[in-house]
Formats: structure tokens, C-alpha cells, sequence
């Protein structure tokens, strides 16, 4: 029964954009994957900040041994005989604690940390540039599915003309005034109509599967999306300046964000690089004692009577290590230019893309103010056209010239109206780092 109404309530629901978004931050496998990466780099700076610290071990070893040639044992006299006891074997236990401390490498390991702590950063920005993309990708299938269904009616309505005309053909052609050949491109164009809006449901059918394939939906229910209602001023509302969409996106884009800070991140590799040219102290401690079963003291004497304890302090001063050191001081600088290059490119990318949009936008606004126009005398010269051919006084191929003229324009209307509204989101979406629905 819970399957049931699951299932019915999927294929009741009509998914809006923003169902679409929530529902992909949440089960998007790509984006689940990037977030356990996110959750390596976590790790791998909670390990580096543990390497600050002393480290501890204990240790211990029990032994058998066996001396088959011995001959020498312990004499004892009782009631004056000389008694002798050999012990060829013995057994043996040792006990140790050790410490030691890295108290100078160079800053290597504070380094390490502050390498470690930036590549978590990074991580987490590498996440959310692919929820960006994600977010990118479901606001332009949503779009072109918006498209395609206002284009559906468009074509239901053209259809239901040329079923209209071509009952006004039928109906002349029994009178005599037209002939048959007329009424045969009449059927023609109808059945084309038909055809034309076959072709048309399967592009949306294919873009709502992909969409629920981007969401990750894999069962069999239905899944439909909420066609919102889009007005002119929708359209045609002020579109934000190039300038001011690139300077609020450098703020906020997570790709120049991480682009930041991997030129931080050469630079501490840099400072990593060098340490191999400097010494390193270490502090280093232990405590550590043993036991024999052929010691006439007990256990717990031998224990604390054979207490040893050390405490030392190590220095190693690199003399000549084959140029590695050099080596890797000079990938770290070509690292550090490496990284500068790829802000600018970073930079270059994200400027080309706004502008990219922001010319869409601007030029399909302009489109869509013209096409309205357009449309509006196409219909109005394509009614006149049918009123003059139902009276006779146009021929076929004059009103094929009209259906096709007002086709035509309402197709430019839809496309430059939907690209308008697509490229303004992105926009928004550079601009806020939110698309708005």
C-alpha cells in the first residue's frame, strides 16, 4: 500500500523548477560523489593537525629460550646432600613505551596543515561548482520543455484550422468549386499538422526524461513538470548590465573562488619545497624494563629493578640530498605561475559566458518585441485569407502562403521568448548565484 501512494503521489505531482533543484541537491549522484571527496579532504586535514603531536607507541616481547649444552645450574643442601638443578630453559619478557616529537622541520608539518586546510576549501567549492552545473543544466531543459509544450498547442491550434479548411474544401469540391487536386494539398497539409505535432511530444516526452534522469529518478512512474504562466513584462523586464553581472559573479562564483586559492596553495607548496633545506629537531623518550624465570627475584622486583629510561634530542642537518630539494623548489615556482594563469583563464572563461548570455538575452528581447508584432498581422492576414478562400475569393495556394507566414512567426515568437527568459535566468544566476523561478 505505501508503494502505492508513493508512486501515485509521484505521478500526481507536477515537478516546478524549483521541486526540480531541491530534489537534484539532494540524490544527484555526480553531486553525492564530489561531496565525499569534500569529506576525503576533511580527513586528510584532521590527519594533518594530528602530526603536530607527539607520538606514543608501546611495545612488548615474551620469548622462550632453550640452552641444550648448559651445565652449570643452581646447588642447594638439604640434610647435608648437594643438590643441583640445571634450567635449560627460560622465559623472557620485555616492555617498552616510546615517544617522540618533530619540534622543527622547516614548518613543514604547520605548512602541511595550512596545504591541507586550503585543498578543503577547494573541495568544498569544487562541490558546489557541481551543483552550478547541475543547476545550469535542469534550468535549460526546463526551459526548452516550457518551449516545446507552448509550441504543442501552437501546433494543435494550426491543426485544427487545417481540419476547418479542409472541410471548407471538402464542401467546395461538392459544389464544383474547387478541385480535387486543391482539396488533396488541403489533406496534405492537415495530415502534416499531425505529424508536425507527433514530432513535437516526442522532443518533450525526451527532454522530461531527461530531466528525470538528471534528477535520478529511475521508476516506472509518470513524471510531468508545472507549466508556469509567462507574461511580456516577464519577458521584457531591464536586463542587467554586462559589467555589473561580471563584477557581482567574480565575488561569488565558486570556480574563481578556488582559482584563488590554489595560487595560495603554491604558495605554501613553495614554503613546503624549501623546508628540505633546513635542519630538523626531534624529542625523543622511552621507558622500558624486562623479566627472567631463571632471576631468583620475584616477577614485580625484576620489573621495576630493570626500569630503563631515556630522553634525547635528534638534529638532522641535510648536507647533500641528489637536487631533489632544488628540484621541487622550482615545480613549486612554476606551480605558483601555473596557478596565476589559470585565474585569468578562469577569469577570461566567466567573462565570455556572461557576455555570451547577456548578448542572447539582448538580442532575443528585441526579437521577441518584433516577432509579437509580427504575429499579431500574420493572424490577422491569415483569417482574412480563410474568410476570402471559404467565399471563394482566394485561391489555395494564397492561403498555404498565409498559414505558413503565421506558423513561421509564431515559432520566432516562441523561440526568441523562451531564450529571452533562459538567458536573463543566467544572469540572475551569475549574478545571485540563485536561479529564480
Amino acid at each position: 500500500m505505501l508503494s502505492f501512494f508513493v508512486a501515485t503521489s509521484f505521478a500526481q505531482k507536477q515537478w516546478t523548477l524549483q521541486d526540480c533543484i531541491d530534489y537534484a541537491m539532494a540524490n544527484n549522484i555526480t553531486l553525492k560523489k564530489s561531496q565525499l571527496q569534500q569529506q576525503s579532504a576533511i580527513e586528510d586535514l584532521k590527519g594533518a593537525k594530528a602530526a603536530l603531536l607527539p607520538s606514543v607507541s608501546a611495545s612488548t616481547n615474551q620469548s622462550l629460550g632453550y640452552q641444550p649444552w648448559k651445565n652449570a645450574g643452581i646447588s642447594t643442601v638439604t640434610n647435608g646432600v648437594v643438590n643441583t638443578k640445571v634450567s635449560k630453559t627460560s622465559y623472557n619478557g620485555s616492555y617498552n613505551v616510546n615517544g617522540q616529537w618533530t619540534v622543527w622541520n622547516g614548518n613543514r608539518n604547520t605548512n602541511t596543515v595550512k596545504l591541507d586546510q586550503i585543498a578543503e576549501q577547494e573541495a568544498e567549492l569544487s562541490t558546489k561548482e557541481t551543483a552550478n552545473s547541475i543547476q545550469e543544466r535542469i534550468a535549460q531543459i526546463f526551459t526548452q520543455i516550457l518551449y516545446l509544450d507552448e509550441n504543442v498547442k501552437v501546433g494543435e491550434q494550426t491543426l485544427e484550422t487545417s481540419k476547418k479548411n479542409e472541410e471548407r474544401g471538402q464542401e467546395m469540391v461538392n459544389v464544383g468549386k474547387m478541385s480535387k487536386a486543391d482539396l488533396a494539398q488541403l489533406t496534405a497539409q492537415r495530415a502534416q499538422d499531425e505529424y508536425n505535432i507527433v514530432e513535437m511530444k516526442s522532443q518533450l516526452l525526451n527532454y522530461k526524461l531527461q530531466l528525470k534522469q538528471l534528477l535520478e529518478i529511475t521508476d516506472e512512474t509518470a513524471f510531468d513538470v508545472a507549466i508556469p504562466e509567462i507574461n511580456d513584462p516577464q519577458v521584457l523586464s531591464a536586463i542587467p548590465s554586462l559589467q555589473s553581472v561580471y563584477e557581482q559573479a567574480l565575488m561569488q562564483r565558486p570556480e574563481i573562488e578556488r582559482s584563488r586559492l590554489a595560487i595560495k596553495s603554491s604558495d605554501v607548496s613553495l614554503s613546503i619545497a624549501k623546508a628540505g633545506w633546513m635542519p630538523s629537531i626531534n624529542l625523543n623518550g622511552g621507558i622500558s624494563t624486562s623479566t627472567n624465570s631463571l632471576s631468583n627475584d620475584t616477577w614485580g622486583a625484576q620489573f621495576k629493578s630493570n626500569v630503563n629510561t631515556s630522553l634525547g634530542v635528534g638534529v638532522s642537518v641535510p648536507i647533500y640530498d641528489g637536487r631533489s630539494t632544488k628540484t621541487a623548489v622550482n615545480k613549486a615556482k612554476i606551480q605558483q605561475l601555473q596557478a596565476q594563469l589559470d585565474l585569468l583563464d578562469q577569469q577570461k572563461t566567466l567573462y565570455s559566458n556572461i557576455q555570451q548570455y547577456w548578448l542572447n538575452a539582448m538580442t532575443n528581447q528585441e526579437k521577441y518585441k518584433a516577432a509579437s508584432s509580427s504575429v499579431e498581422s500574420a493572424r490577422q492576414s491569415y483569417e482574412l485569407l480563410s474568410e476570402q478562400f471559404r467565399l471563394g475569393l482566394k485561391n489555395i495556394v494564397e492561403l498555404m502562403n498565409g498559414k505558413v507566414n503565421l506558423l513561421s512567426a509564431q515559432q520566432n515568437q516562441l523561440q526568441s521568448k523562451y531564450q529571452t527568459i533562459y538567458n536573463k535566468q543566467m544572469l540572475d544566476f551569475y549574478q545571485t548565484g540563485e536561479i529564480k523561478k
